[in-house]
């Protein structure tokens, strides 16, 4: 990556929807540039997605928590199967540590949690969770500080 695509990542994060045009004059350069920047940086892989991230509290489910799921031994692919049956999986992983896959799940209150809780609890192939209840985001997702080449930080990070 070039100083262009650093920049052209930069504003396609905080404006995502200004549009190439916009891009374009910002940066400085052709409308077909930016396309075709953009196009490649979709085809490596960079860019991997352009929808809204969606609040789970605004749609009714404010309550989120991280569920960590001991799984019987050949038995990752069924459960991962069925989370993904469950709407409120937001995400899981696959990790080194406490247990075998760490889940973010979202409920409409603490009662709905022990019952999210409990699916996962019955799904075949888990054999234990630990759940922590997530407080409050201090620090948003985030991967623009990531661009950057080696060695430079990204300016205003």
């Amino acid at each position: 990556m070039d100083d262009l695509d650093v920049s052209l990542l930069r504003l396609l994060v905080e404006e995502p929807r200004a549009g190439m045009r916009e891009y374009a004059r910002v940066l400085g350069v052709a409308r077909g540039t930016v396309q075709a920047r953009l196009t490649r940086l979709e085809r490596d892989g960079v860019i991997d997605d352009y929808a809204p991230k969606l609040s789970p509290a605004m749609l009714g489910y404010p309550v989120l928590a991280l569920v960590h799921l001991h799984v019987a031994q050949g038995r990752l692919e069924d459960v991962i199967g069925s989370l993904q049956a469950l709407p409120e999986v937001l995400e899981a992983h696959s990790i080194a540590g406490e247990g075998d896959l760490v889940c973010r799940v979202a409920a409409k209150d603490n009662a709905y949690l022990e019952y999210v809780i409990q699916q996962l609890v019955r799904v075949p192939g888990v054999v234990r969770t630990k759940t922590e209840v997530i407080l409050s985001e201090r620090v948003r997702y985030r991967v623009l500080p990531l661009v950057a080449r080696p060695g430079r930080p990204v300016a205003g990070s």
